[in-house]
């Protein structure tokens, strides 16, 4: 497993560029393969989610490659399979967003349940009941879920949860289904919106994206375009959080304040001195961080892929916090934090953090990819050295974290082992053809 070595105590200061949203980039590359024509994607991440994604499409018969600008070309003419590599689609999650890919373009789709991050019980239900609903049969056989129609038809679908994956998912087949789709309790995520936009730009007929009811009346063809897709607001605030736990003081470039809203409010709470330019935040710490409680929820609530980040820099704060979780199991990195002097006590959805005057190094080992931000966090404030494993979770969702850190001055050092699937994207990136 590939390792960072972190030695701590060093206040990140200046200038850091955030990079494109990973959860716009990924059912963006989808979606582009139900155009006819080639599109051109900028201020995509390179990131191993991004690699993953294009390596399926690939093999699924479309062509992708990053230019030498940086921009991703997807030319789909030639995509006819309707398999999705198995060794693949497990590696993460949004994979299975080629489920409603394949039943718009070809009518028929074989995926495999999708893995990912270990963050409790993620079925695919919702997704599956909106494919029936847009006349899909479904079966699931060898751990595969197998989908046909003939054609599909809108219809009326109300999306238990507000789940964003079932909602990009059914944005995608029923932009070429016949007729019009409504999806109700629809996510409000930005990431939702990106891809709707790219949707219309594309020739997709696409209402209400950003509101909980989204209207979708479906075309016949789609054509290829050009496209720049929005900022990690995740990054974003998993550096604002590295700026308050390190005491720091940062410029993030590249970046959406609105979309951001709730958590520069939370690190505003916990002390933090934050002004918000059109696209650029200046963040500045005021000393240790102050206790705050809250509670994760969908957009525009507290996101809870900065959860984890955030109660790194809590288990630090002055006083107790408590964070409760609403949206996923995401507390197993807790016994992580407390290998290294956090006191953190869990109970069920919630977690109770009595910050602790100093975290000391540890060996510590990433859960997930969250999960590994926050360890690399409360490394970056812990006295001495602490060995991060399990870094390729990290790299999942991170354009080279690494690198970024220590143009802020942080003590990283990177140690790979000889099969890094992040050192291959580098090094051997995505061709014409394969």
């Amino acid at each position: 497993m590939a390792k960072l070595l972190i030695r701590g105590g060093t206040p990140l200061k200046g200038t850091v560029e955030i990079s494109g949203s990973k959860n716009s980039a990924l059912p963006i590359i989808v979606a582009a393969c139900l155009a006819e024509g080639e599109s051109v994607l900028e201020n995509i991440p390179r990131d191993i989610d991004v690699y993953t994604i294009c390596r399926i499409l690939q093999e699924l018969g479309a062509e992708i490659w990053f230019d030498e600008a940086g921009r991703l070309h997807v030319v789909p003419d030639g995509l006819q399979n309707y398999q999705a590599s198995y060794d693949l689609v497990r590696r993460m999650r949004a994979s299975f967003y080629v489920a409603g890919l394949l039943l718009a373009r070809l009518g028929k789709a074989e995926v495999p349940l999708p893995g990912g991050c270990a963050l409790g019980s993620r079925p695919v239900d919702f997704h599956l009941k909106g494919f029936q609903a847009l006349g899909a049969k479904i079966s699931i056989e060898h751990g595969y879920v197998k989908a046909e129609a003939d054609e599909l038809v809108g219809n009326k679908i109300y999306i238990n949860r507000s789940s964003v994956g079932t909602t990009i998912n059914l944005m995608l087949a029923a932009s070429r289904a016949k007729g019009t789709t409504v999806l109700e309790n629809a996510a409000k995520e930005p990431e939702v919106v990106d891809l709707a936009i790219y949707l219309s730009s594309m020739g997709a007929r696409i209402r209400g994206a950003g509101t909980d009811v989204i209207r979708i009346d479906g075309v016949e063809r789609l054509r290829g375009t050009e496209y720049v897709i929005i900022s990690d607001r995740i990054e974003a605030g998993t550096f604002m959080v590295a700026c308050g736990i390190t005491g720091g003081e940062l410029v993030l470039t590249n970046v959406v304040p609105e979309h951001l809203r709730s958590s520069i409010m939370k690190c505003e709470e916990a002390g933090m001195e934050i002004e918000e330019d059109i696209n650029s935040i200046h963040v500045r710490a005021q000393g240790r961080p102050v206790a705050v409680d809250l509670e994760t929820a969908p957009y525009p609530g507290f996101p809870t892929d900065l959860q984890q980040p955030f109660a790194a820099m809590m288990s630090i704060a002055d006083g107790t916090s408590i964070i409760r979780e609403t949206i996923f199991d995401r507390f197993r990195y807790v016994d992580e934090l407390r290998r290294m002097g956090a006191d953190i006590k869990v109970e069920r959805d919630t977690a109770i953090i009595r910050g602790v005057s100093e975290l000391t190094g540890a060996q510590v080992e990433a859960t997930d990819l969250r999960a590994g931000a926050a360890l690399v966090l409360a490394a970056l404030a812990a006295k001495g050295e602490t060995e991060i494993s399990g870094i390729e979770l990290v790299d999942r969702g991170y354009e080279q974290l690494d690198a970024k850190l220590r143009q802020l001055g942080a003590d990283v050092e990177r140690i790979d082992d000889e099969s890094n699937v992040f050192e291959e994207f580098l090094t051997r990136p995505l061709l014409r053809r394969i």
